[in-house]
């Protein structure tokens, strides 16, 4: 049964997903859109059940709040050493456009110096690396349905149906992730897919596993603090750098909405 119903899980996934790809001819406003998810997600969603799971403290503080910190400061130090791995690349293609010893394929100095102007900051590595979280997030939503339904049909359904709601918007932030970066439409398939079949092994895999309370607490804010760093940190400075409109900021308000209310009616 708990297999079955993630297959739900599956299906909204995958819709999610369609969704960001459709629209890629409004780029800023599925980025506004997906900033606005991630915020309420992390917000309203991870970091209240990992204080839920994890609220024993330490020097003072809850070590769910400890590990979203750490988890927000870890994303930020692998973006960065990412970035930086890529402007000395860059800095090398440079000099050798200069020196007549160009790569094969390579358009010339200018060209190569307006690429790595244009991606400074878009590391694929970066956007794989936040949609296989994204995939490890549903994978842990499997196991939470699977456990849930070991407790009670009533609970497994109230749970199921959370995670069902939640994971439209888990689809349309793994695709939108990915390609932000500047991965391949291929590879955004391939981890939306990846992310769409997460929840039903897990609900399979529940049967086998059993994760202590607060290692689920623990995980879930490290998450959330990764999670907010990319919202934070890169979705929204990039949804409103080259389309600043009304539009993009209501789309953000709209997705932190949404997560308010698929939260106040599965809760």
């Amino acid at each position: 049964m708990a297999v079955f119903v993630a297959l739900g899980a599956f299906l909204m996934t995958l819709a999610g997903g369609w969704t960001a790809q459709r629209v890629t001819d409004r780029r800023h406003l599925v980025l506004g859109l997906a900033g606005g998810l991630m915020l309420g997600v992390v917000g309203l969603d991870l970091l209240p059940e990992a204080l839920r799971a994890a609220d024993h403290e330490i020097h003072g503080v809850p070590a769910a709040l400890l590990l979203f910190v750490a988890g927000f400061l870890l994303a930020h130090l692998v973006e960065r050493l990412l970035a930086a791995r890529r402007a000395a690349h860059g800095a090398v293609e440079h000099a050798a456009v200069h020196h007549g010893a160009a790569p094969p394929g390579a358009a010339g100095q200018e060209t190569a110096g307006q690429t790595a102007a244009e991606h400074r900051h878009r590391s694929p590595e970066v956007g794989l690396t936040a949609a296989a979280a994204m995939v490890g997030h549903s994978l842990m939503d499997g196991v939470a349905i699977g456990a849930s339904f070991q407790v009670g049909g009533g609970m497994g359904t109230a749970v199921a149906l959370a995670v069902i709601a939640h994971d439209f918007a888990d689809g349309f932030n793994t695709f939108t992730l990915t390609r932000l970066y500047g991965n391949a439409r291929r590879k955004a398939l391939a981890m939306l897919f990846a992310d769409a079949v997460a929840p039903v092994a897990g609900a399979a895999a529940s049967a086998f596993l059993t994760i202590p309370e607060n290692v689920l607490g623990g995980y879930l804010g490290l998450f959330g603090g990764a999670l907010l760093y990319l919202a934070a940190a890169e979705i929204l400075p990039e949804a409103h750098h080259a389309h600043p409109a009304r539009s993009t900021l209501l789309c953000t308000v709209a997705g932190a909405a949404f997560i308010w209310l698929v939260v106040g009616v599965t809760g």
